[in-house]
């Protein structure tokens, strides 16, 4: 081999990942993003938890400070100046960009290490004239529509059937290809907002919020056709919007399931869709009802047979109506678990004992595994 030959030879030359720089902004944006979640969109309280890692760790310089940091904030959208600032505060809030940005940073969070899913919307398992195609075919068949005749396929059967020396093409030539339904979710996410959710030193609520903003994001950009509605319960029930999520605390709640059973299958009365489901995140055992009158009954002493035998009938209920119930149980207390699977049989759904690392993909991996199959 002569030289130049040599020389033009082309390859590929490995060498250790080096992953790109960022810049002093971008990291400290990853981190006003997850303590911004942590304290429920409050800007100042963030800005001084970051303040505090800072002298710590020194994560800024001399060149590009904190202040330096806010300013970028406001340039690029990510915070504005109220027009009528509170007293006790700066007057900055997060913008609607912050709000979208924190749901995609909880879906790289929680979703990011999970294998993709196929584009689209689920299929079923019956075939027709749906909209996704499956690869085989049939025969032609009175009805079917033009355009599900495969052209090259049903050619190709013609000049098999009819030989080369004159084209002819007639019915008994034609192939259509098979299509699967599409089908739709519907789908209400609830989360406990009782006062349990941060007893014990234990802050349960932030995951279940970034559990939720995940979820909203993923359906919203991966999964078009499909609705989500979420909900919090405390002593009652009241939706919440997606752009509400950062921003949920938890309050001095009882926990009143039943509320929560009820606003979620009013919701869901009202899609169109065939395919109905409940998520329900929750940590206590149901301790308040509302009765007719109006009028709250509580009992946070252990498990009390009334308010527990209304939940039940709420699962028998929901059953009826084909919507199959997950709950997402962050205890594991021994008389709680045999609650959760006794609503769970009464409704023939689902129930995890969770943590709270896992929480977020035992729910996508449920919400993807129930959009495989046709909830009847």
């Amino acid at each position: 081999m002569n030289r130049n030959a040599k020389n033009n030879r082309k390859g590929f030359v490995f060498k250790q990942y080096e992953a790109p720089e960022e810049s002093i902004f971008e990291k400290l944006l990853g981190i006003f993003k997850e303590l911004i979640t942590h304290t429920s969109g409050d800007f100042d309280e963030a800005i001084e938890w970051l303040k505090q890692l800072d002298d710590e760790y020194q994560l800024t310089t001399p060149e590009y400070t904190l202040d330096d940091f806010i300013e970028d904030l406001k340039k690029k959208g990510y915070i504005k100046e109220e027009a009528e600032p509170d007293e006790n505060g700066s007057g900055i809030s997060i913008t609607a960009k912050t709000e979208q940005a924190i749901r995609k940073h909880a879906l790289n969070q929680i979703f990011g290490k999970l294998k993709k899913g196929a584009k689209g919307n689920h299929s079923t398992s019956r075939t027709g004239s749906g909209d996704e195609q499956v690869g085989e075919f049939r025969n032609y068949q009175y009805g079917d529509s033009v355009e599900q005749i495969s052209m090259t396929e049903s050619l190709k059967n013609a000049q098999i059937n009819h030989g080369m020396d004159s084209f002819t093409l007639d019915e008994s030539d034609l192939v259509v290809e098979e299509t699967q339904f599409k089908a739709q979710m519907s789908t209400v996410l609830m989360i406990d907002i009782s006062h349990s959710m941060i007893l014990y030193g234990e802050d349960r609520i932030t995951p279940a919020k970034k559990v939720a903003m995940a979820l909203a994001e993923l359906i919203t950009t991966r999964y078009p056709k499909d609705t989500l509605d979420i909900l919090v319960f405390g002593n009652d029930a009241w939706p919440v919007s997606i752009k509400e999520l950062p921003f949920l605390q938890v309050g001095p709640y009882h926990t009143n399931t039943v509320a929560g059973l009820n606003l979620a299958m009013d919701m869901l009365r009202r899609k169109r869709n065939t395919n109905k489901q409940i998520f329900m995140i929750t940590d206590g055992k149901p301790s308040c009802i509302r009765e007719r009158n109006g009028e709250y009954y509580k009992n946070s002493m252990g498990l009390d047979e009334y308010i527990v035998g209304q939940c039940y009938n709420k699962a028998r209920q929901a059953r009826r109506l084909h919507i199959p119930i997950t709950t997402f149980m962050i205890a594991e207390d021994p008389y709680l678990m045999k609650f959760v699977r006794e609503f769970t049989y009464a409704n023939q759904g689902k129930a995890f004992y969770t943590g709270l690392s896992d929480l977020g993909e035992m729910i996508f991996e449920d919400y993807e595994k129930n959009r495989k199959k046709r909830i009847r």
